[in-house]
């Protein structure tokens, strides 16, 4: 059927993506901590919504896995576990370095230059010690090879993980990653085997780049 052409957006879905998007950062960023009850009238009253897309939203939250519904009893914001890190990093390594190899074939000169742009932003920001910036650069780093193999499978896996390890990154960067300058090289020498159209090489990489902080996180456990 035909959408009519004065068709327009309801406002409560706007209202519950602009919710969703400021819960999932809090929840991230720790500003609503692990295990921290949830109330959707507070939350509302501090979003300046209804009560309505709070409710959905925590709803999408649940199904993503940030936050526990109790059904007549509370909502809280998931724990979160040291001893869990390591899991959603093996398939995110998997699955970026099948992005790779996908990407080696389809990558073009100008998401070449996109990408040298990138690792000099995320350089600049480690040089001026901002981890939390660099820490986005390195995901719009690594993004940009996931939607240059245009497989939309793929980003919607890499992109529910994601919240989970950004949570993860958030919470134990207190502690200063190691050898991050080593982060960069290993980015540029990804963008030379893409640009070899090398796609071994570049998953081989792509995904010893990827478990370069899972590494240094465990090394701190046992310092």
């Amino acid at each position: 059927m035909p959408v009519p052409d004065n068709y327009s957006t309801p406002v409560r879905s706007t209202a519950k993506d602009r919710t969703l998007s400021q819960l999932q950062k809090w929840i991230i960023d720790g500003t609503l901590q692990p295990d921290e009850k949830l109330n959707d009238a507070e939350l509302a009253a501090a979003l300046g919504v209804s009560r309505t897309p709070v409710r959905e939203a925590l709803q999408l939250l649940e199904a993503q896995g940030l936050v526990q519904m109790f059904p007549g009893k509370d909502t809280r914001v998931t724990r979160i576990d040291k001893d869990d890190i390591h899991k959603p990093y093996a398939p995110l390594g998997v699955l970026h370095a099948l992005a790779a190899e996908m990407a080696a074939q389809l990558i073009q000169p100008e998401q070449i230059e996109q990408l040298r742009e990138l690792n000099q932003a995320f350089a600049k920001c480690i040089l001026e010690k901002d981890l939390y910036q660099a820490l986005e650069y390195d995901e719009e780093f690594h993004n940009l090879i996931v939607e240059i193999a245009d497989n939309s499978y793929i980003t919607s896996f890499c992109s529910s993980l994601q919240l989970h390890i950004r949570r993860f990154k958030y919470v134990f960067l207190s502690h200063p990653i190691e050898q991050t300058q080593t982060a960069v090289q290993e980015h540029e020498q990804i963008i030379q085997a893409l640009q070899d159209r090398d796609s071994a090489t570049a998953a081989r990489i792509i995904k010893q780049n990827l478990s370069r902080p899972l590494d240094e996180f465990h090394k701190q456990l046992h310092e």
